[in-house]
């Protein structure tokens, strides 16, 4: 097996949930409003970090089209599809395109970022 290059994206990135991977950069975000089996999907202009599985003609809510699985390229984990081919005209758009469904991804924001909503210490020493 070869060597596995990870790409380090730079910004508000999304992660793989089980590795910490980049795999998509906000400002690439196109819709959060698609759906997989499993719950909500985001729809990407471009990825990193993943392979691409073998194309299938796969039946979805908008119809039939030709797509790709996307697989993490560290832990391998199912993190989505790529859309290759749309055979209805309305959906041509999605060509090219990138899914990650939500349930498989960390926001970089939500995960670097910890609040911490506890009283603080000397409020609590002063009995």
């Amino acid at each position: 097996m070869g060597r596995i290059f990870r790409v380090e994206l730079d910004g508000r990135i999304y992660r793989c949930r089980f590795c910490q991977t980049h795999l998509a950069l906000a400002q690439d975000l196109i819709s959060r409003s698609f759906n997989c089996r499993r719950g909500k999907a985001y729809l990407f202009n471009s990825v990193a970090n993943v392979s691409v599985g073998d194309k299938e003609e796969r039946m979805m809510l908008s119809g039939l089209h030709t797509v790709a699985d996307l697989f993490c390229c560290l832990c391998g984990q199912n993190v989505g599809w790529k859309y290759e081919l749309a055979h209805d005209r309305s959906q041509k758009y999605k060509e090219g395109k990138f899914i990650l469904e939500r349930g498989k991804l960390v926001d970089g924001i939500n995960a670097e970022f910890y609040i911490d909503t506890r009283p603080s210490g000397s409020d609590a020493d002063e009995n």
